[in-house]
Parts: C-alpha cells; structure tokens; sequence
C-alpha cells in the first residue's frame, strides 16, 4: 500500500510539473488556428496581442476584469492593444466612445463603467445626445467629449477598426490574436483556458521572432 501511494503522489506530481509545458506547447487545430490571412503587426519587434470586444457584448464585459487584470502582469516583450470590432454599423459607436476615451486618457477611469451602463444599465450610449449627456454625469467635459468623438482622427480610428475586423476574419467576440496570425480555437474551454493557451502562443511568436 505504501508504496502504491508513493507510484501516484508520482505520478500526481509528474501531471502537475507537466501542466506548464502543455500551457506552453498548444496544439494547432486543437488549442489554436491560424488566420487564414496573416497579418502584419505594429509591435516592432514585440510579440503583439490584439483582443477584439465590443461593448455591447455580455461575453467581453465578463472577459474584461480577468483580461485586464492578465495585462498588467504581461512582460515587457509583449505589446498589447485593444481593437473595438465593428461588424455592423450599430457597433461602430461603441468604436467611437473607445477611442475618444483613448485620445483624452480616460479608458482606465471609464472603460468598465461604460461596459456597466451598456450590459447591466441597458443605457443607449448608441445615441448621441445620451451618450453626451451620461458622459457629463461621469465627470467628462461634455462638449470636449463631443468633439472628440465627431473629430478626424477618431473617425479615422474607426475606419481602420472596420478594416481589421474584415482582415483579420474572426467569427465572433472576445478573440484574441497573437503575432498577427495565432488565435486561441473556438469553444476552447474558459476565459482562463483561454489565456493559457494565449500565453503559449505569446511563447510560440517569441521563439519565432528570435530566429
């Protein structure tokens, strides 16, 4: 019996040690796919990761703590940045708030709050005059955020928003892309799972972008 119990407290701790390196190893076409059009990166020389959301979808709101949280403790080779999709044309004032948040430097004090008002407030911040308005009630200068959000370079943030979410060919939201050509596969399991085999990627593209 004892040593029975010594073979799997073994074995135990050998499924244990081996966990990482699975974490580190994904499996293409069963932890992950490729883009059917790679694309290029902006990470100059990083390892770039990419998430796709949208406001409006329940789906990132539960993703954004855990996600935000995993960024904060990424290392300094890795370059992350936010992409608002817009797959219809009622996601693109979702886009809007996003980088008009960015250009004033209020995404860290708002972004959840405006994930809040949209899913659990049910508030329209689609429409103009309410968006304005709840933004003020926030502590935002209202006219400042209004032209903010009807201005040049938030438009054409948008545009290019719009462009990437029909190059980068991903079904649906939350995704997450690594290297311009990595993404975690569908139905991969929990946002958790889902950030595990995102880190085996982040390692993948790192071991690639050294050769």
């Amino acid at each position: 019996m004892k040593m029975l119990q010594t073979l799997l407290a073994g074995l135990t701790l050998g499924l244990l040690a081996a966990q990482p390196l699975l974490a580190a190893q994904p499996v293409e076409g069963k932890q992950f796919t490729r883009l059917q059009m790679p694309q290029p990166t902006e990470a100059n020389g990083k390892v770039e990761v990419i998430e796709f959301f949208w406001y409006g979808c329940p789906h990132c709101g539960d993703f954004e703590p855990l996600l935000q949280s995993w960024v904060k403790k990424l290392p300094a080779d890795v370059s992350f940045r936010k992409v608002p999709a817009i797959f219809r044309a009622e996601w693109a004032p979702g886009a809007r708030i996003y980088y008009s948040l960015e250009a004033m430097g209020l995404l860290e004090k708002l972004n959840a709050t405006v994930f809040n008002a949209m899913l659990k407030e049910k508030i329209n911040l689609n429409d103009e005059k309410t968006l304005f308005d709840w933004m003020a009630k926030q502590g935002v200068d209202r006219q400042k955020f209004a032209d903010m959000y009807k201005s040049f370079s938030v438009e054409g943030k948008v545009k290019r928003a719009a462009e990437m979410t029909q190059e980068y060919g991903f079904g649906g939201v939350p995704v997450v892309i690594v290297g311009g050509k990595y993404m975690p596969a569908p139905g991969i399991g929990s946002f958790n799972d889902m950030l595990q085999v995102v880190e085996g990627l982040v390692a993948k593209n790192r071991a690639e972008l050294k050769k």
